[in-house]
């Protein structure tokens, strides 16, 4: 899969930490990562596509740990060549990301942080946020926003229109130089802070992150209806020749 990604680069300098270690609370008890889209799990999906990013050279799995066996056998069944780790996650996404880290290769110069739910990110975009990253020091993927966005106060009073053209949701991977990550981490832990977005964590650190444009239907499986969206949006991807 993914073959035309495949060009050569001297030193693959980026270890990818995938995290697949959420509760699926709002799956209606399916776990999200396991779920099956056009008959492939959905965190197999996400795998294969950096498993195929040139500049990728290792993939640490953050999951929970029951699922740890499993997982090992799926990875193996399915012949993803580049995880070289899988590990339990932590009870905070900042957490798990740590636990991941933790297992990166000391030589690696960037570490990309990609939801295991987000089965569809196309490895050029990848790449294009990888590159961003070895040019500043820390990048993220997003998009900017389609709809009106209102800022209410706690009664649900709006309060105010932010100016859209200003506004991106932001999607994964997050990508950032490894010494950059590990000094956030510090700094936070030191003040007791814990952050559910990776670049939030650098942001808090005073690390600029830059946005690149990635792709709409990069999407997060967070309900069931996601699944339903990504299993349209990957038979658009097929249908365009941009899944093989």
């Amino acid at each position: 899969m993914f073959g035309k990604w495949k060009k050569k680069i001297e030193t693959p300098d980026t270890s990818a930490v995938v995290v697949a270690a959420g509760s699926s609370s709002r799956m209606g008890g399916m776990d999200k990562q396991l779920a099956l889209l056009d008959d492939v799990p959905v965190l197999i999906h996400s795998l294969q596509r950096l498993d195929s990013c040139p500049s990728v050279r290792e993939i640490i799995v953050v999951t929970r740990e029951e699922s740890i066996p499993l997982l090992h056998q799926m990875i193996a069944d399915f012949r993803i060549q580049k995880v070289r780790s899988i590990v339990a996650g932590g009870s905070t996404r900042q957490q798990s990301v740590r636990n991941g880290f933790c297992q990166v290769s000391e030589d690696s110069r960037l570490v990309a942080i990609h939801d295991g739910a987000r089965p569809l990110v196309r490895p050029e975009d990848v790449e294009a946020c990888i590159s961003a990253a070895r040019a500043s020091g820390a990048s993220t993927l997003g998009v900017p926003v389609k709809d009106t966005i209102k800022q209410i106060d706690a009664s649900g009073k709006i309060l105010s229109t932010p100016d859209r053209s200003s506004l991106y949701a932001a999607q994964t991977p997050q990508v950032f130089s490894a010494e950059s990550y590990r000094l956030a981490v510090k700094k936070a832990d030191a003040a007791g802070r814990d952050f559910t977005d990776d670049c939030q964590l650098l942001e808090y650190a005073g690390v600029p992150v830059q946005m690149v444009k990635g792709s709409y239907d990069n999407i997060k499986i967070t309900t069931p209806e996601d699944l339903a969206a990504a299993a349209a949006f990957l038979a658009y991807q097929k249908e365009r020749g941009e899944s093989e």
